[in-house]
């Protein structure tokens, strides 16, 4: 047997075809079996230009592998794509070489991977919106019965830069590909531009990463993706499912991507019921606690009142918090640091401290909390004298008008209502406007710069005069220097609350402030005025 018979049969043994390129990169040699039943042999791909038996981004991959090859080195895998005929395409890997003694033709091992298929575009309802597929997910939870439904989440890296016919055809097919492996052929959705999610039944074990880079094969693109997969169990609570699903998707999307590009969207889904699980208990056994911050009078250095900020075993607790404004478990916790407040301020000691809570959009948007602050403050309404309800800014209030004719209640009972954060948000102004409120906490983003920045100190003086205009005192964050709290006070800001003063403790603190501020008695509590 010669030598090149002997290195023919070492190829064959992982190939499924032989290719000899000369110089100009046409086929000189071929040999093996075809790509696919009625194709042509390889051996009719001679005198051909190799590239043009490639997929537009096969070609592009291969020649720029070539380019790069030396002689006596073995490339590593190429994956491509080869166009077996007019309507069919197949999956390959090409290993290619090049012996000196054959130099400058080029040898090329190739190893089909997977059957030829279509190039055909399938039609398929189109894609769903986000809240098209939350829609669907209800109406699927809801009649379930003993079937086992699933959510996948697909990524696409690189889907949305395919911006030519060919790219707008392989998205089309992507599209397809996945309504049709959806529950139903009708529950799959477009999320971003690279990212989809569908509804399906758990049996099905197709994998959908595939299912897309077939779809990119087809059209010659070679598609990377990855597929994750969470299992929703029947007879579970929907409504909560549904809020864990919105939460998750919307955690997915912000910001571009997962938060830990290495957790699947299934450990996310899971994460999210869990947490959402431990939140209801925690808040059922009031298994938190109130950490309290001074405020002080920045004309007397009295503490005017303490804000209160709830504290987690497992540290601050942001991220909980809108975990449970996102899923709509917010409102019992809201109630339940009202109540810790209030216990705090009936404890001896502490008979004269006013206390300022936070409270979120969503319990606003009934009377349930309302109904519920003037029921704890009931048996001793002078109380509710000594209690603040801030409304943080940012909060998204649906319907303001509703919303104020509940703070109004609040305040014709004596309990006062600060904006919180106000200028961090977009609704800042028309909170002012919409809002019957007492006070207004300015956001610490325009508080902290105020010393170096001409235009932060602009916009908050004439914040000062306007909320003077309308009898509102002013509040500001984040005041951690004494040339800060020099600044505020000169523009006219009533109170200061911030490092400077004293940070959070586990019981209010009535400490000594800054000797550039007034002296005090230590003790004085003065009123809300």
């Amino acid at each position: 047997m010669s030598t090149k018979s002997r290195l023919l049969g070492l190829a064959f043994a992982s190939a499924d075809v032989l290719v000899e390129l000369d110089e100009t990169g046409s086929v000189a040699f071929a040999l093996g079996s075809a790509p696919a039943q009625g194709c042509a042999a390889p051996e009719a791909w001679k005198g051909r230009p190799f590239v043009e038996m490639l997929g537009r981004a096969s070609a592009v991959a291969f020649t720029r592998e070539l380019d790069q090859l030396a002689n006596g080195v073995r490339s590593n895998p190429i994956e491509v794509v080869l166009v077996c005929d007019d309507e069919r395409v197949r999956r390959a890997r090409i290993r290619a070489f090049r012996l000196p003694d054959l130099a400058p033709a080029t040898s090329c091992a190739i190893a089909y991977d997977g059957a030829a298929f279509t190039l055909a575009v399938p039609q398929a309802p189109p894609l769903l919106s986000g809240e098209g597929l939350l829609s669907r997910a209800r109406e699927a939870l809801n009649d379930q019965g003993d079937q086992s439904i699933s959510l996948a989440f697909i990524d696409v890296p690189g889907l949305a830069s395919a911006q030519d016919e060919t790219g707008q055809r392989a998205i089309a097919r992507v599209e397809a590909a996945l309504q049709t492996a959806s529950l139903d052929g009708a529950s799959a959705a477009r999320l971003t531009p690279e990212r989809f999610a569908l509804l399906r039944d758990s049996e099905n074990t197709v994998d959908l990463a595939e299912v897309v880079r077939e779809a990119g094969a087809a059209e010659g693109i070679m598609l990377s993706a990855t597929a994750s997969v969470a299992a929703v169990a029947p007879g579970g609570d929907t409504i909560s499912t549904l809020k864990a699903l919105r939460y998750t998707i919307e955690g997915c999307l912000r910001d571009g991507g997962l938060d830990r590009p290495d957790v699947s969207f299934a450990d996310n889904l899971k994460k999210t019921l869990a947490g959402a699980e431990r939140f209801r208990a925690m808040v059922r056994t009031r298994d938190f606690a109130l950490h309290y911050q001074p405020i002080v009078d920045l004309k007397t250095g009295a503490v005017h009142h303490f804000e209160a900020l709830a504290r987690f075993g497992n540290g601050q607790p942001g991220p909980a918090i809108q975990m449970a404004e996102d899923m709509g478990l917010v409102e019992a916790f809201d109630i339940a640091v009202v109540e810790k407040a209030i216990q705090t301020m009936r404890r001896p000691g502490y008979g004269l401290i006013k206390v300022a809570v936070n409270v979120s959009a969503a319990s606003l948007a009934n009377d349930a909390y309302v109904a519920t602050v003037l029921r704890l403050t009931s048996l001793k309404p002078d109380e509710r004298n000594r209690l603040m309800i801030e409304v943080t800014e940012t909060a998204a209030l649906a319907d303001l008008t509703a919303a104020d004719r509940r703070l109004r209640a609040l305040r014709q009972a004596g309990i006062h209502v600060c904006i919180d954060d106000f200028g961090a948000g977009s609704a800042s102004f028309d909170y002012l406007r919409g809002l019957s409120v007492d006070l207004v906490k300015i956001d610490g983003s325009f508080v902290k710069d105020v010393e170096t920045n001409p235009r932060s100190r602009t916009l908050i003086g004439h914040l000062v005069d306007l909320c003077g205009s309308l009898k509102l005192s002013t509040i500001a964050e984040m005041v951690e220097t004494e040339a800060t709290s020099d600044a505020m006070r000169a523009i006219g800001v009533n109170y200061g609350q911030g490092w400077l003063y004293g940070r959070a403790e586990p019981e209010p603190v009535l400490a000594t402030t800054p000797a550039s501020i007034p002296a005090r008695r230590v003790g004085l509590v003065q009123g809300w005025g």
